[in-house]
């Protein structure tokens, strides 16, 4: 398999859920500005709507939209217990997670990324990425996970959006949980890899 990947983007998500599972994948580094790939190939050859990630199976088929990814991997290791079972009520609620952080919290910091973005609209921006989490952090203080009492597939795709707070100028000591779960995350041994690995 070929995991397609920008450093700092949300593909760090599936390659954290590729180190957790013990899956190894070849990494194809795509430039999301040119949508060139390191190996000289047009990104948008692999992925026409020119976002990372994209995971290439062995067959040739390609998948994209990093929930849909990450809960692939989590169903090829399931041993690897980083998503529940298919079929059960836990699966749901991890859906749940993996929605919410997608539309929720992911597309909230997009127009951040955006260097035109007037003053006017960041301010109403961030004071919606605060609401959400708001919610994030009262959940995170009754729960070490966002889904069941182990690390999933949603709490490396968390980790990962967080982690945009820092180049978005967002202190987040205002909300002690979301720290403290992302310092947890951090520490993990395959997060670590992963992130190395970009």
């Amino acid at each position: 398999m070929k995991l397609y990947y920008s450093p700092g983007a949300c593909s760090l998500s599936p390659l954290i859920a590729l180190h957790e599972a013990g899956i190894k994948v070849e990494l194809i580094k795509v430039d999301l500005r040119s949508k060139a790939m390191a190996n000289g190939g047009n990104y948008l050859d692999i992925n026409p709507n020119g976002f990372v990630p994209a995971l290439q199976l062995d067959s040739g088929e390609i998948l994209t939209e990093g929930p849909a990814i990450v809960q692939y991997i989590a169903d090829l290791a399931p041993n690897s217990h980083i998503a529940p079972p298919n079929g059960t009520l836990d699966r749901v609620h991890l859906q749940e997670a993996l929605n919410f952080v997608s539309s929720e919290v992911h597309k909230g910091f997009s127009p951040l990324f955006h260097p035109a973005l007037p003053a006017e609209w960041k301010a109403i921006v961030l004071d919606k990425l605060s609401q959400r989490f708001d919610y994030l952090a009262k959940r995170l203080e009754k729960s070490e996970w966002l889904v069941g009492k182990q690390f999933t597939v949603a709490d490396g795709y968390l980790f990962t959006v967080l982690g945009w707070t820092v180049p978005c100028g967002i202190d987040l000591s205002r909300w002690p949980a979301l720290v403290a779960y992302r310092a947890r995350i951090a520490e993990r041994p395959k997060v670590k890899e992963a992130i190395a690995a970009q």
